[in-house]
């Protein structure tokens, strides 16, 4: 796997990991040193740790534990996958989440909220904001400080054939969301009725389908808000909203902020990121 170190200071670092295993792959364990928030930008995988296997796809976070064992594995899905991971000293991940349960959350489902501030994250570590990536790394930390409580839950074991079919489903999703998707659709291509899907789908990710094709919309109109000087209502059209107010009401009920005031953002408004850690913290 290759890593690359985006930011090292103190108690923050960030890291870039680009990973090329694919089915064919020996499952590998990682054994964490620090606290980590890893936000899955492409691809997918599987984590098993401590008799619980987790299934993340893009969107997905991967949270690690320092001195837990971690086997990833790559069995039933497409080759590679790519994270940007925020890593933390103990003393500064018991200032932005002093819960150890959530620390071992291990798996967290993807949140519109983490997909939209992860792509803002991701744009700094390209190089296509003036806001420093350390400044990103911690209002993504905020984030998930103020988001993930409460929202992580419990999942019904699943069979080895549901889980395939629920990342390949997340899988076509993300590369079709700009297209007119249903729940029927999606069903068909996995050969299960839409019922059966529904359940297989929201046990084994965590989300329904199609709270993960609007995140994933989201999640794509972040990254050309960020990076793009095209008109708004453009954008939402493009990603695959039929309409302007409901991407505005969308965008701003996953990042706090309108799609504008996230430009702004992602352009060196710091004030706005200060306020969404305040807010976060209150």
């Amino acid at each position: 796997m290759a890593q690359t170190e985006l930011f090292a200071r103190g108690a923050l670092s960030v890291i870039d990991y680009a990973c090329e295993a694919g089915p064919q792959t020996r499952p590998f364990v990682e054994c964490h040193a620090r606290h980590s928030i890893s936000y899955v930008r492409r691809g997918s995988f599987a984590v098993e740790s401590r008799g619980r296997t987790f299934d993340l796809v893009a969107g997905s976070l991967f949270v690690g534990h320092p001195g837990d064992d971690y086997v990833c594995t790559h069995d039933h899905y497409i080759c590679g996958d790519e994270c940007l991971s925020v890593q933390f000293e103990p003393e500064l991940a018991e200032t932005i989440v002093d819960r150890a349960d959530l620390w071992r959350g291990v798996g967290i489902p993807p949140l519109a909220e983490m997909m939209v501030l992860g792509e803002l994250t991701q744009s700094v570590a390209r190089g296509d904001s003036d806001i420093g990536i350390d400044e990103a790394a911690l209002a993504f930390a905020a984030r998930f400080a103020g988001t993930v409580i409460g929202k992580t839950r419990e999942r019904i074991s699943a069979q080895m054939r549901e889980r395939r079919r629920a990342v390949d489903a997340a899988a076509w999703i993300e590369a079709h969301s700009t297209e007119d998707i249903d729940l029927a659709r999606v069903a068909k291509r996995s050969g299960i009725s839409a019922f059966h899907f529904l359940r297989v789908f929201a046990n084994v990710l965590g989300v329904t389908p199609h709270q993960y094709l609007v995140r994933a919309r989201l999640k794509h109109a972040a990254r050309l808000l960020a990076g793009e000087e095209r008109a708004v209502t453009d954008i939402a059209l493009d990603v695959g909203f039929a309409d302007l107010s409901n991407f505005v009401r969308s965008f701003r009920r996953a990042a706090g902020v309108s799609p504008r005031e996230f430009r702004k953002a992602a352009r060196g408004d710091r004030k706005i990121l200060q306020d969404r850690i305040a807010a976060t913290a209150a």
